[in-house]
């Protein structure tokens, strides 16, 4: 094992011991003290690397590595550090880690950039905490406006403003990023499925990244005795949020081409197990390597729920999130390709089925982004698992893409 593959070991099991459960995978929600915990040592890191250190009003954290030219747009590479509940140790932090080494093995190489390079850790990509997801990222392209943050509470009523300042950050910083600063954006990833693995393949350059939208529904009815109300009499919005939901499913099967839905987030108000539910919330995620088929299910969805309206119960749908399908930036992936070539580390074109932070700064800059193989194609949960070789790899091909892209000078 080299210098590199041991310093890439050290950083994912020193952010592995910031969870809120130990033991039983990572839980690092957004503006927790986990999060303090991690980003303390990301900053630390990133200072440790002669980079230049700043948080945004979104708690984003840069690094950054000046360029000869003035004023010049940076080459961004990273990826987020949030976490979902009793997750893995790898589905974010990887990609942080993998932009932590690029900007050592400029130092160490003293390789000079003439564009910026610029390390970035993002927050609250997985919608763990507040919802719709990829937050940093939305929030950097202008996607998540100032005054729709500021709005966004998590499940306990907490906005992100006291969120924020409960781990000393600064809801009033800048939020929004000038696209101009933006010459591109590099992200590594583990994959999340298990193509690279059953292909025996350890680096994967991603064609596109799935398409995908978010909604919140609720369904209202009316609170009543368990014992003494007649079921002829009931309006249970639990009943009937689980009659829309048994449908779900056979509307992606018939939309096809790989087009999925997901029922993940459920909530019964008032929770008690002798009273009929007034409340039911719950989520549908909806992605599609095309358009076409998130805006027919959407359209099929939207009939279904007309269709389940009666009297006595009210169902209302909120959009959280509407990304559409991205295809990566030829160039880059084209560069990613032939940097793999030339340093001989195997590899295939991949499509993401996940979303990621790649996705939101496509919106905006050139994007090229990597996968790695996931052991059993597991994520999402403790047993997500990653060898440190194959992120080694990534790094070196990371590492010279960056060069050519900051158009860098090496003087090793």
């Amino acid at each position: 094992m080299n210098n590199l593959q041991a310093r890439i070991e050290a950083h994912i099991e020193t952010l592995s011991n910031f969870t809120a459960t130990p033991g039983q995978g990572t839980t690092r929600l957004t503006y927790s003290q986990e999060d303090k915990q991690a980003r303390e040592y990301i900053k630390e890191k990133m200072k440790e690397y002669g980079l230049q250190v700043h948080e945004d009003g979104l708690g984003n954290i840069f690094g950054k590595l000046e360029g000869t030219l003035k004023d010049a747009p940076s080459v961004l590479i990273g990826s987020h550090f949030d976490s979902v509940p009793h997750g893995g140790s790898y589905d974010g932090p990887a990609g942080v880690v993998a932009g932590l080494e690029v900007a050592a093995l400029f130092k160490e190489k003293g390789v000079k950039p003439k564009y910026p390079l610029e390390v970035i850790a993002l927050i609250e990509e997985e919608g763990a905490r507040f919802s719709g997801g990829l937050m940093g990222s939305r929030g950097i392209t202008g996607l998540l406006s100032e005054e729709e943050f500021f709005k966004l509470t998590d499940s306990n009523g907490i906005t992100t403003v006291d969120a924020m300042t409960e781990i000393g950050l600064n809801p009033s910083l800048p939020k929004k990023r000038d696209p101009k600063t933006i010459k591109a954006f590099l992200e590594l990833h583990i994959e999340q499925g298990p193509i690279l693995e059953d292909k025996k393949i350890p680096i994967g350059v991603v064609k596109t990244i799935v398409g995908l939208t978010q909604f919140e529904i609720t369904v209202e009815g009316q609170a009543g005795h368990a014992g003494t109300t007649p079921m002829n009499r009931r309006a249970d919005a639990l009943v009937k949020a689980a009659q829309i939901i048994s449908q779900l499913p056979a509307l992606a099967i018939a939309e096809g081409d790989g087009t999925v839905v997901t029922t993940g987030k459920l909530n019964v108000f008032p929770n008690g197990s002798n009273v009929i539910p007034k409340k039911t919330v719950f989520t549908v995620d909806i992605r599609s390597g095309k358009e076409e088929h998130i805006q027919n299910v959407i359209r099929k969805m939207n009939n279904l729920i007309e269709s389940n309206k009666e009297d006595g119960i009210q169902i209302t749908i909120t959009q959280q999130l509407y990304m559409e399908p991205k295809v990566m930036n030829p160039t880059i992936v084209n560069l990613l390709k032939q940097t793999s070539g030339n340093l001989e580390i195997p590899y295939c074109s991949i499509n993401s089925g996940a979303g990621h932070d790649a996705m939101v700064l496509a919106e905006v800059t050139d994007v090229g982004m990597l996968f790695i193989p996931s052991k059993n194609g597991l994520s999402h949960t403790p047993e997500e698992w990653s060898d440190s070789l194959d992120i080694t790899r990534a790094v070196e091909i990371l590492f010279e893409t960056a060069k050519k892209l900051t158009e860098a000078e090496d003087h090793d």
